[in-house]
């Protein structure tokens, strides 16, 4: 039974942040660490002491995982960066509601005494002999210390306290992973039994130490279990103090999915019933366990929900159906075309989730080049009178400060300049758009035109359809947050803020087929109305081409990537190093390379139009880590380690350009090596240079790994595998947080009136056959619920048993 466990993590806002600059504002940006590992860093918001992020975070990673922190920064371009604050959430409280946490948390300071990080590893002995008690602590070493001077490393040593007794290691010279092999005696003395503590400390020459953590162990565990083996560090236990003033506050949303995945046979009956749903005929649509599943799925869930069926129903080959059926259910119980996948239904969403799963790469090919630009180009655009800033497109000439006119036809004409190229990417993309994404469309567009056939509605309806989620749902959002799809890596300034919203105003109003037109309170944007109601027509066109398309059939059960292994998942400029260079200078050591990052092969050359290409092939992965700022005084550096066929390692070390780049390629490449046997469980985050490593200061190349490795910690994306085990066990684990709604809604019939008349328009006394099928589907689906209770305790009670048969292992 495989264990998987994941964070969702969702850093939405700030508020009330502190002033940091002479301006009297802030840069802020935000730091997300778990277990004092940085995950991810938000862009920065210029200056602004309320900024807005909404960016969000998937992150596997083992279960064993302590406590999840948020730094909040302050941005400078000249010297360190200023720390605001900090939110620390421990492991416990995230898990104590299985619908997560979302709320607003103060910013706390920053205690240097409290960032402590890493383990100890110790083996204590009580002895007794003729003079009395003795305590013989072996500490052997510690690993993943705190750096705490500005090399990047630490001069760390122990000090080992016993009641009145105190001993101290030796002291070992820069670094965070010190082997001491040291054993200290201490005598026990009259009185009552004392805690063991031992404390690490930095060892300055000038000036205080600094603290690096500590464990401490009660005198009954010395007595009856004395601690032997790998201990995590802990701060000094202090009270609770008051930060002295507000430091502000962050609204998050966080979510721990932990959950035991049993074997694919266990879950076969909860995937018939949903298989089941889809496939039966229309007529029996609310009757399906489908129904039944959304009924009891409150709106916070559906997009979770809807993701995980998404990816259940693509891997057994089924996504357009599921997605026939759901448009079938939402068609069915419109009444007023005008509301038509308006809410955030379950059908809205699951369109939304896969236009992202299958249509990424469509979306990045037909918007990047123009977003690059809006970018690069920083030009000033503004329609809108209340908003012009005169002085911003000032000119040094003898003709003053230019006319609202003036900017109104400048900012016309270089917005048009760049909804020209937006529009003809889209228009001429039809062959480019997923077959899958192009029959889901069809299928819409047949399914629109059965259910509002009347003349009033037909002529733009089935347009807008379509178009209501491919240009309202997906291409102007990207346009308007070009970070939040993984366009750019920074969310934008303010002014380029403001052009990609006039931007994506005009792709909503194409979208919208002309709709909304000299309506509201934007008529400021009516010197673009000629060229949106020229592209109008040009829209209706290429969604009568889009929906032209023959249905093929979808890869069956058997697929488990959402992308072929020879597809390129993965490619940019990476600085690139091998391990056996020494004598060349360290910085020039570096050569920019562009890579390429498939299922199959890491290749790499000169520029992405150079012919001859190196490769590694994926499979020879053994380890892909981040390297110690200190091993070549450089940000930013990741390892590959491969291992050839006649067994002997070999590292590359690649530069990224910032901390999220190094994250993508980190997660892309254990993601990609996923399958490989042979894992190393260890390795050197440091080099061996100067003829020792510089991470433990050991002096043979061949000396066994002093840090642990993280190839289960990935981010989630579009490109994940397809794993139904897993995504089945989320759609249990979800219909276990309604089960009790489930019982009182079908079985006990309080609201079935309610939901039969909204599904199909009819009350019970004229469907008492869909009653009874609904009220089959969940006891059905009740007694699969029981029976994978009874699976997971099955395997929880082998757990318990295993490990109370085992021997105690250090």
């Amino acid at each position: 039974m495989a264990k998987s466990s994941s964070l969702n993590v969702r850093v939405v806002e700030g508020r009330a942040l502190p002033a940091k600059d002479v301006s009297g504002s802030s840069d802020p940006y935000c730091i997300v660490k778990v277990d004092d590992e940085v995950v991810a860093r938000t862009a920065t918001i210029w200056r602004s002491l309320s900024p807005f992020w909404g960016e969000e975070y998937t992150v596997h990673l083992p279960l064993d995982f302590h406590h999840l922190a948020f730094y909040v920064l302050d941005e400078d371009t000249v010297g360190h960066d200023d720390i605001i604050g900090k939110i620390s959430l421990s492991r416990e409280a995230i898990a104590a509601d299985p619908r997560g946490i979302d709320s607003w948390i103060n910013l706390s300071r920053v205690d240097p005494d409290a960032e402590v990080q890493g383990e100890i590893r110790l083996s204590v002995q009580m002895m007794d002999d003729v003079r009395g008690r003795c305590l013989r602590c072996h500490v052997l070493q510690a690993r993943d210390l705190a750096p705490r001077d500005i090399s990047g490393t630490s001069d760390p040593f122990a000090r080992v306290f016993w009641g009145s007794q105190s001993l101290e290691t030796s002291t070992i010279k820069k670094t965070r992973f010190p082997h001491w092999d040291e054993v200290l005696e201490l005598r026990e003395l009259p009185g009552a039994p004392s805690p063991l503590r031992v404390e690490l400390w930095d060892w300055d020459m000038v000036g205080k130490n600094d603290f690096l953590g500590m464990v401490e162990f009660p005198p009954q565990v010395l007595q009856q279990n004395p601690p032997n083996g790998w201990f995590r560090l802990l701060p000094f236990p202090r009270a609770e103090e008051d930060a002295g003033r507000n430091l502000g506050a962050l609204r998050l949303k966080v979510r721990l999915n932990e959950d035991r995945v049993l074997p694919s046979p266990y879950y076969q009956p909860l995937t018939e019933l949903l298989m089941e749903s889809v496939l039966r005929p229309a007529e029996e649509d609310a009757a399906s366990p489908l129904v039944v599943l959304e009924e009891v799925t409150l709106g916070d869930c559906r997009q979770d929900l809807a993701t995980k069926l998404v990816k259940l129903f693509l891997g057994q080959g089924l996504a357009g159906p599921f997605l026939d059926y759901l448009t079938r259910r939402e068609v069915a119980r419109t009444t007023d075309p005008n509301t038509l996948f308006r809410s955030n239904s379950l059908a809205s969403k699951s369109m939304e989730q896969f236009m992202k799963l299958v249509g990424m790469p469509y979306l990045h090919e037909v918007l990047k080049p123009v977003v690059n630009r809006v970018f690069e180009e920083k030009k000033y655009m503004e329609l809108d009178p209340g908003k012009m800033e005169l002085g911003r497109t000032r000119r040094i000439s003898f003709k003053g400060m230019p006319s609202e006119e003036h900017v109104r036809e400048t900012s016309l004409g270089l917005l048009t300049g760049y909804l020209g190229p937006i529009m003809d990417a889209i228009v001429g993309s039809v062959g480019r758009c997923p077959p899958a994404m192009r029959l889901a469309f069809k299928q819409l567009h047949q399914r629109v035109e059965e259910r509002f056939p009347q003349a009033e509605h037909e002529q733009d309806l089935k347009y807008l359809a379509i178009s209501g989620f491919l240009f309202l749902r997906f291409f102007a959002p990207a346009i308007l947050t070009p970070k939040l799809f993984d366009l750019r890596d920074q969310h934008a300034d303010p002014q380029t803020s403001r052009s990609l919203l006039l931007l994506a105003k005009a792709v909503q109003s194409i979208g919208n087929l002309g709709q909304q037109l000299g309506q509201g309170k934007e008529l400021w944007m009516a010197p673009l109305y000629p060229f949106l109601l020229q592209s109008i027509s040009r829209v209706r066109d290429f969604l009568d081409r889009l929906v032209n398309v023959e249905a093929v059939g979808e890869a069956g059960g058997s697929a488990r990537a959402l992308v072929p292994p020879s597809v390129t998942v993965r490619e940019g400029y990476l600085l690139k190093r091998k391990e056996e260079p020494a004598s060349l200078a360290t910085r020039f050591a570096f050569k920019k390379r562009y890579f390429w990052l498939s299922g199959e092969t890491l290749s790499y050359s000169k520029t992405p139009e150079w012919q001859m290409r190196s490769s590694i092939p994926v499979s020879h992965i053994r380890a892909v880590e981040r390297v110690d700022e200190g091993a070549f005084q450089l940000p930013h550096v990741m390892q590959v380690v491969t291992q050839d066929d006649a067994g002997a390692l070999h590292t590359t070390y690649l530069q990224c350009k910032n901390v999220n780049e190094l994250n993508q390629w980190l997660s892309a490449l254990r993601k990609a090596s996923a399958p490989n046997p042979d894992k190393l469980a260890a390795c050197h985050p440091g080099a061996f240079r100067g003829a020792r490593w510089t991470c433990c200061l050991q002096a043979e190349r061949s000396a066994a790994g002093c840090s642990r490795t993280h190839s289960a910690v990935t981010l989630g994306d579009w490109s994940d595998p397809l794993d139904p085990d897993a995504e089945t066990q989320m759609v249990y684990r979800q219909l276990l947080l309604g089960r009790d709604q489930l019982r009182m809604k079908f079985l006990e019939g309080s609201n079935m009136a309610t939901t039969l008349k909204a599904d199909t328009g009819k009350g019970l006394r004229d469907c008492p056959d869909a009653l009874a099928q609904q009220r089959t589907a969940a006891t059905r689906l009740l007694e699969v619920l029981e029976d994978l209770d009874r699976a997971h305790e099955e395997f929880q009670q082998r757990e318990r048993d295993h490990a109370a048969s085992s021997p105690l292992r250090p």
